[in-house]
């Protein structure tokens, strides 16, 4: 594949973008959409103290799990930790802070880093320990939470196919927040099940544009999925 952009790289130069105390966007919920390649190249660099930002925690040995288990994360900001035994036993023992989110407010606070807003007003956990410690607004007579944006340094996602310049389609709901997290990170990293050039794509299917993208690595293609 020609590399006429300079955004088609390996995973170790993909890998220098991620170091220690690095804020960390991972794609996907319950492994579709995860990027497993890179999860493991972060596992072989050993980075340490990352703040990881997704949905959930991954599924067992899926995804963000391996990460969290490998005891590389200090901070994992979520909606769900449920399916994953190592998330709860470090946050238990206090070796693993979560900040927990509605899985929709997790998702508007994404899109308000990407798209340069302050924040946003919410009614979504009021009267629950969510409400701790953050602002409150009323308007009309109604009493909104103030939720602050999220943006990262890097964000890791997985496309089904991509473009040499990082235009992007997903298939189904693998799509996710991963359209999402590319607006809304310094650097975006996609793992591509395949890479064609620029012109093969129908313009109607791409739905992150290549402007968003910085590197583009090819996905291995032979993960195993525990129900197949």
């Amino acid at each position: 594949m020609e590399n006429k952009f300079g955004k088609i790289k390996g995973l170790d130069e993909a890998m220098t973008y991620i170091r220690d105390g690095c804020r960390l966007m991972i794609a996907g919920f319950g492994g579709h959409g995860s990027p497993f390649d890179l999860c493991e190249a972060i596992i072989k660099k050993n980075v340490r103290d990352l703040t990881i930002i997704s949905v959930d925690a991954g599924d067992p040995d899926l995804g963000p799990d391996h990460i969290i288990a490998n005891r590389q994360c200090k901070k994992l900001i979520t909606s769900h930790i449920g399916a994953t035994k190592a998330a709860g036993e470090l946050l238990n023992a206090g070796q693993l802070e979560v900040e927990f989110c509605s899985q929709g407010t997790l998702a508007e606070r994404i899109r308000a880093g990407g798209a340069g807003l302050g924040g946003f007003l919410t009614d979504v956990g009021i009267g629950t320990m969510i409400e701790y410690d953050k602002p409150k607004i009323t308007i009309d007579g109604t009493e909104y939470l103030l939720e602050t944006p999220l943006k990262a340094d890097v964000a890791i996602l997985e496309a089904e196919t991509a473009d040499e310049f990082g235009n992007l389609t997903y298939r189904g709901t693998s799509r996710g927040l991963n359209p999402l997290m590319a607006m809304a990170a310094d650097i975006t990293i996609v793992a591509a099940k395949k890479i064609v050039p620029v012109g093969a794509l129908d313009p109607e299917q791409v739905i992150t544009p290549g402007a968003y993208v910085d590197i583009i690595v090819e996905e291995r293609g032979d993960w195993t999925w525990p129900w197949q």
